[in-house]
């Protein structure tokens, strides 16, 4: 009968022989785990190479990346950077081993040391093991930016359906808006901004850049870029032809619709990356300027005027904005109220500086002088000089050539309203040598014609074809004023371009310095006579027409 015995063995002593086992290995096995990491690491760096090399394929297509490959990319920085560090240790901390790795001459950094090599060569694997199906997705839709509007508009509810039915048909891919400074072009635009908030119509983005006088490409470049989240080093180290090439390739994969305020001249779509839009791609662009000209030169074929309000629209803004108390403060200001938003012709701008101003004066009083100063001399009302004909100004710079600008100057001489024949107004112009007449009086008027189109086109003049057919253009008065602004040196010198055409005169007017007077214009007045001896040497233009004058003495 054979013997047998055995020896009982604790699960405690199994699980510390595990742990011993394991600390020797970190030590024992660390050569070979360093092979294994920097193998390892090099796919795992293969594989993020692949992979950002394919997101830059489906960026360019207009795709996003996955919140979850961005969080993988991060890891792999992270661990590249201590693998990095773990592995140029290595050297020195294999020479610190003997016994085959069995032991170290410091046992405790060997342990750390092995240990954090085994560490991290199971997190290289197991990022190197991730398989990633779907890696980018279409850019989630944007969100409107909505721009903030006046609190009070007045008159421009069939426009904004006019524009918005317009601009949603299919073959609409431009549209322009223009139409003289202060009309607002730019309130209508904000309008139709804003309604994208409400009705997407399955645009991707919509996009507000506001251009100004002077086309800074690479200003309209970056703004685009923000708006549909492209940023950061890659797009600010890119050159601005670069930049273009990017948001192209970026915007060709999206349903757009941009939005350009005011535009004083042509916008290169293809220099702002921007796809030229087309019934395949259904996008658009909408833009605001002052000239007729920009709109042709940006290819579009119907432009929208947008023109002053009417008068019931105007007066409603203007009791608005002045309200009901200050209206209602005495019963002859209601009447005289509606003496002074008829001054302001419809203009917006206007409208609403003259109402802030009067809406703190409520005295009868305050109202008849401030129809006097708007009759006389309207520059010196408060606020004109500094938020209305300055703005209007950049309209006049704008005009291309000092004939150009002399010539709409000119017509600020004729009075108040009046509707000018064209050929008059050219002949005018030949007799006075703003225009050129010595190479013969055809190509005279066929130049005056074409000023005449530039004024109009760019919003200074207004054109009308009477009912018996006769060709005429007649001044917005607040343009009126600010020719009359501009030809008097900005105000400064108001006797040098004098007009009081069509106010009731009987006699000429009396003039503190007749030497610098410039232009006079006194057409439609009650003068029967001129006398006395006037020092004028300057004067070039002195207007007379209608005056029922019957005498001019010798002295004069």
């Amino acid at each position: 009968m054979g013997i047998s015995f055995s020896i009982p063995f604790d699960p405690c002593v199994n699980k510390v022989s595990q742990w011993l086992d394991m600390k020797v290995s970190y030590t024992h096995n660390l050569e070979k785990n360093l092979v294994a990491l920097e193998t390892t690491m090099e796919e795992l760096k293969a594989k993020r190479d692949d992979l950002l090399r394919k997101l830059k394929r489906e960026e360019d297509r207009g795709l996003q990346t996955l919140g979850e490959i961005k969080v993988w990319l991060n890891r792999v920085e992270t661990i590249e950077s201590r693998v990095n560090d773990l592995l140029n240790a290595r050297n020195a901390e294999l020479q610190r081993l003997c016994l085959c790795g069995f032991c170290s001459k410091s046992l405790t950094t060997s342990y750390r040391y092995g240990k954090s090599v085994f560490l991290k060569l199971r997190e290289v694997e197991k990022l190197e093991r991730r398989v990633f199906e779907v890696i980018s997705d279409q850019a989630s839709t944007s969100e409107v930016e909505e721009q903030q509007l006046q609190p009070t508009i007045v008159g421009q509810e069939t426009m904004l359906d006019n524009a918005w039915n317009h601009l949603m048909e299919d073959g609409v891919g431009i549209m322009g808006l223009y139409g003289m400074g202060g009309v607002g072009k730019t309130t209508l635009l904000t309008q139709i901004n804003n309604k994208f908030s409400k009705y997407m119509c399955g645009f991707d983005s919509v996009i507000w850049v506001v251009v100004s006088k002077e086309v800074n490409v690479e200003n309209i470049l970056d703004e685009i870029a923000q708006k549909v989240h492209i940023s950061g080093e890659k797009w600010d180290t890119k050159y601005k032809y670069q930049k273009g090439v990017y948001l192209y390739n970026f915007l060709r994969k999206m349903r757009f619709v941009l939005f350009l305020d005011d535009i004083w001249e042509k916008v290169n779509l293809v220099e702002i990356g921007v796809p030229f839009p087309t019934i395949k791609n259904k996008c658009k662009v909408v833009f605001t300027t002052r000239s007729l000209d920009v709109c042709t030169s940006m290819g579009v074929e119907k432009p929208m005027e947008v023109q002053c309000l009417a008068d019931n629209d105007a007066y409603d803004l203007f009791q608005k904005k002045v309200g009901q108390i200050t209206l209602g403060s005495d019963p002859e200001i209601r009447e005289l109220s509606r003496v002074v938003a008829k001054k302001c012709c419809g203009l917006p701008l206007a409208l609403n500086v003259v109402s802030e101003t009067m809406s703190c004066k409520r005295t009868v009083q305050e109202w008849r002088h401030a129809i006097y100063v708007l009759n006389s001399y309207a520059a010196k009302f408060s606020g004109m000089d500094d938020k209305i004909l300055p703005l209007l100004k950049y309209s006049y710079d704008s005009l291309k050539g000092e004939d150009v600008k002399m010539c709409l100057l000119y017509c600020a001489l004729f009075p108040e309203d009046a509707k000018i024949r064209k050929e008059n107004l050219i002949e005018y112009w030949i007799c006075e040598e703003i225009i050129d007449g010595s190479e013969g009086i055809d190509k005279a008027e066929n130049q005056g014609y074409e000023i005449i189109g530039s004024l109009v086109r760019a919003s200074l003049l207004m054109e009308e074809v009477e009912l018996d057919g006769a060709n005429i253009v007649c001044l917005h008065d607040v343009v009126r004023e600010m020719a009359l602004w501009i030809a008097s040196d900005l105000g400064k010198q108001n006797e040098a371009f004098i007009v009081r055409a069509s106010v009731g005169l009987r006699e000429i007017l009396k003039v503190e310095n007749w030497n610098v007077v410039r232009r006079m214009s006194l057409m439609k007045n009650n003068i029967a006579h001129l006398d006395g001896r006037l020092d004028c040497m300057e004067l070039t233009t002195l207007l007379l027409q209608s005056t029922h004058l019957e005498k001019i003495s010798s002295e004069f």
